[in-house]
């Protein structure tokens, strides 16, 4: 799929918010993020938007959060205002 992005004159792509905040975390989004821009020379951003509440509320709650090391690649997202993350609910 990125060979596509890149035919199109795509620059960035972003990865779902959906691999972040899942039951659990995708495993692979890092290596996700590390190929696309490895081999394709994209820019990647995790996530599409901002997490809902309920589900980093959950997260936080949840041991698999921590180990997953999301907090590198999603500090954006977790930067939103607490309305704004609770509007996604």
């Amino acid at each position: 799929m990125p060979a596509e992005f890149v035919k199109n004159d795509a620059n960035v792509v972003h990865l779902a918010t959906g691999l972040v905040v899942g039951y659990p975390p995708c495993p692979h989004i890092h290596q996700f993020k590390a190929f696309i821009e490895k081999r394709y020379g994209l820019t990647v951003v995790v996530g599409t938007h901002p997490i809902p509440l309920k589900y980093l509320q959950t997260h936080n709650q949840l041991p698999f959060w921590e180990e997953s090391s999301m907090a590198d690649i999603v500090s954006h997202l977790l930067a939103e205002p607490r309305e704004v993350m609770e509007a996604y609910n």
